[in-house]
C-alpha cells in the first residue's frame, strides 16, 4: 500500500522544524518510521507524548521540578505536531491539543526562568498566551512572539529561550486562528486588532515595560508582526521570519493539505470562500506604513517566495531595516536556526534597550 500524500508532505516540509523545535530525534522515528496512513499520525505521536507526559508527572510527585518542567515542555511540543494539521479529524485534534495545553501549563511555573498563563481580554472572550520574564529584571523590556499557520504558542520555546536570555520578556500568542483562538476568532489579515489590546493589556502591568514592546513573527506570524507595526505605533521594533507580502498570491502552489489548514482557522465553509479571504492577508500597500525598525529574514531554499516576499517588505518600509537572506535555509530556516535565531534577537535586544 502506497504511503498517504499527506505524510510525504509533512515529513518533506517539516522535519527540520521538529528536530529544531525541541522533539527529540527517537521520538520522531519512532512516531513516523513505517507509517502509511495519515489518520494514524495523531495517535502515533500522542502515543510519544504519553511516555514524556508521565515522566513529568512523575517527576513533580517526587519535587523534581526542574525535571517535571522539561519532560513536560517537550510532551507538550509533541503532542502539539502529533495534532498541528490534523485537521480532518476535529475531535482527536481537539484532545491532543488540550494535552498540549495541559501539559505546557503545568510545566510553566517549573521553567527556568519561570512563567505563567494569561487570557487577554479580546472581543467580548479571551486570548490564551504564555508570559514568561527574565530573572533579575525588574521592568524588562517585552517581546510579543507570533507563531504561523500550524503553530502554537506550545511550539516556540526555542524562540522564548533566546529572548529571555538576552533580558527580555515574552509573550508567547495564540492569536485567531492559532492555538486556543483557532475556535472562536478565524485568521484574520488586520493583525493589528489583536496586537493593539495585547499591548494595553501589557501597559496595566507594573513588571513589564510596555514603552518597549517588540514583535517577532515566523512563517503566517512573519507576515502578522510587520501587518502589525504598519498601524500599531507603540511597537518599538519588528522581526519578520520567512512572512509573506501577499500571502493568497500564490495560493495555487500551496499544497492541498495548507490550503485546507488554511480554510478550517479561517472558518470558511468552503475553498472557494478560503482563497477569497486569503486576499486579505497582504501588506500591498501599507508596508511603508511601517516606521519602526525591522528585520526581515528568508530562507533562499523556501519554495514559498518567501525571498521575493522579504525583498519586497524591505523595499517597501519607511524605517531602518535589515534583511538578511540565508541562502540555504528552507522556510524558517529550521534547518539553520544558527544564522538567524541568535542575530535577530541580538537585534532586538539592541532596539529595545536591553543590551
Amino acid at each position: 500500500m502506497a504511503r498517504d500524500e499527506q505524510i510525504d508532505i509533512v515529513i518533506r516540509i517539516f522535519t527540520h522544524r521538529f528536530i529544531t523545535s525541541g522533539v527529540p530525534l527517537a521520538d520522531f522515528h519512532q512516531a513516523t518510521d513505517g507509517i502509511e496512513r495519515w489518520e494514524d499520525w495523531l495517535p502515533r505521536w500522542s502515543a510519544r507524548a504519553e511516555i514524556h507526559e508521565k515522566l513529568g508527572r512523575d517527576a513533580l510527585e517526587a519535587g523534581h521540578t526542574v525535571s517535571a518542567g522539561e519532560h513536560l515542555t517537550t510532551a507538550a511540543l509533541i503532542y502539539h505536531f502529533g495534532k498541528f494539521m490534523a485537521v480532518e479529524f476535529p475531535d482527536q485534534m481537539k484532545a491532543a491539543h488540550k494535552k498540549a495545553v495541559e501539559c505546557r501549563t503545568l510545566a510553566l511555573p517549573y521553567l527556568q526562568p519561570p512563567g505563567e498563563r494569561v487570557e487577554i481580554p479580546f472581543e467580548g472572550k479571551w486570548l490564551a498566551t504564555n508570559l514568561r520574564r527574565p530573572l533579575g529584571i525588574d521592568k524588562p523590556p517585552i517581546v510579543m512572539m507570533v507563531p504561523g499557520l500550524e503553530a502554537t504558542k506550545e511550539e516556540v520555546v526555542g524562540y522564548e529561550n533566546v529572548i529571555l536570555a538576552r533580558g527580555m520578556a515574552v509573550l508567547s500568542i495564540d492569536g485567531p486562528g492559532q492555538g486556543e483562538g483557532e475556535y472562536d476568532f478565524p485568521i484574520r489579515g488586520n493583525y493589528e486588532t489583536v496586537a493593539g489590546p495585547i499591548i494595553d493589556w501589557l501597559e496595566s502591568r507594573d513588571d513589564l515595560d510596555a514603552s518597549r514592546v517588540g514583535i517577532y513573527g515566523v512563517s503566517l506570524g512573519g507576515y502578522h508582526a510587520p501587518r502589525a507595526a504598519c498601524f500599531e505605533k507603540r511597537i518599538k521594533a519588528c522581526v519578520s521570519v520567512s512572512g509573506a507580502y501577499d500571502w493568497g498570491a500564490n495560493w495555487d502552489k500551496k499544497s492541498k493539505l495548507n490550503r485546507e489548514v488554511f480554510r478550517i482557522r479561517s472558518h470558511c465553509a468552503t475553498m472557494e470562500e478560503a482563497e477569497e479571504k486569503s486576499k486579505a492577508i497582504s501588506l500591498r500597500g501599507i508596508a511603508k506604513n511601517i516606521t519602526c525598525p525591522i528585520y526581515v529574514v528568508a530562507g533562499g531554499l523556501d519554495q514559498l517566495t518567501a525571498v521575493e516576499a522579504a525583498e519586497q517588505i524591505a523595499a517597501e518600509v519607511s524605517g531602518p531595516k535589515v534583511l538578511s537572506i540565508v541562502e540555504d535555509g528552507v522556510h524558517v530556516c529550521h534547518n539553520r536556526p544558527y544564522k538567524f535565531r541568535p542575530q535577530t534577537t541580538d537585534w532586538i535586544a539592541r532596539q529595545l534597550g536591553a543590551d
